[in-house]
């Protein structure tokens, strides 16, 4: 474009540009530029997080291995621990406290011993869970990845350490005279359920840790109250004999206890269905969905504010 000055000569200007006048909001539609580190859809959400299985299971394992890198008994601290608690609950609830009411030495200690280490597998993946984006903040600043794969990998990570550890289990049951059988099968289920449970807690401890990371210190409280509460130590049924069949009820129908109880019935052949709940397992499987769906959606929601700030 030119035009002609008052000496005669010709200047010449350039067009307007065509993205005059537009806002930065209008300009980035224009060119399909999207926020840094933006929230996709939850479906594609859920198609990146498929994409990033491998690392998921990898990132996992080397956490397990590197858990106990630097003890002398290594990964025995796996089974050792748990079984250290279960002799500590035995000596002050068993024999101290008789908390073994309306059950005989066979069945008390498998019982004492399923208690703990399935409880065990959910308190160390809701405490792993916590920690999950506080304690991993370099990695989420650096890379670009769904977040949500930080807690579901350590969810993993405790179930591969459980089912190590219940090797130890099963000779506990066996050595007090519960052998294999066909109600064995339904470990696999209850295990599964209480896995999409459990990972369903961490996605929601991680995003509540992520912005109050002091949540790490009061859940240990948390937690063992959870536990006082849902039957490790003793039979909900017989300590509670005489109660109001409500307040039985509502123990029972913790999540914390349904599992435990499943893995009970399926191992110790002295822990018969009148120790269940009714409907126990539409319960199992509604606390599961429920809490891993919710969880999911939960964590999903705040997925551009982790590692802000």
């Amino acid at each position: 474009m030119s035009e002609t000055t008052h000496d005669g000569t010709v200047a010449v200007t350039a067009a307007a540009s065509p993205d005059e006048g537009l806002t930065a909001g209008q300009l980035a539609a224009k060119y399909g530029l999207t926020v840094s580190g933006a929230r996709p859809s939850l479906v594609e959400y859920v198609r990146q997080l498929w994409g990033r299985r491998h690392f998921i299971l990898a990132f996992s394992q080397a956490k397990l291995t590197a858990q106990y890198s630097q003890a002398k008994l290594g990964q025995l601290w796996q089974v050792a621990t748990p079984l250290l608690n279960a002799a500590v609950y035995y000596f002050i609830f068993g024999l101290i406290l008789k908390a073994s009411r309306g059950m005989s030495h066979d069945v008390y200690i498998p019982f004492l011993v399923t208690g703990v280490f399935v409880f065990t597998f959910t308190q160390s993946s809701i405490m792993s869970g916590v920690r999950a984006i506080s304690g991993n903040l370099g990695l989420v600043r650096a890379l670009h990845f769904p977040r949500a794969s930080l807690p579901m990998s350590f969810a993993l990570q405790q179930l591969q350490q459980l089912l190590f550890s219940m090797i130890v289990m099963f000779l506990v049951v066996i050595g007090f005279g519960s052998y294999p059988g066909l109600s064995w099968l339904v470990v696999l289920p209850a295990l599964a359920l209480q896995f999409l449970f459990n990972t369903g807690l961490a996605l929601i401890v991680a995003r509540m840790g992520a912005k109050t990371p002091d949540l790490a210190q009061l859940m240990p409280f948390v937690l063992r109250t959870w536990m006082y509460t849902s039957g490790v130590m003793f039979s909900i049924n017989k300590m509670l004999e005489g109660r109001p069949e409500w307040i039985v009820r509502l123990l029972q129908v913790n999540p914390a206890a349904v599992y435990m109880d499943l893995m009970r019935f399926a191992l110790i052949d002295g822990y018969g269905s009148s120790n269940l709940p009714p409907h126990v397992w539409a319960i199992a499987l509604f606390w599961a969905v429920v809490v891993f769906i919710g969880g999911f959606v939960y964590f999903w929601k705040a997925e551009e504010r982790y590692g802000r700030g």
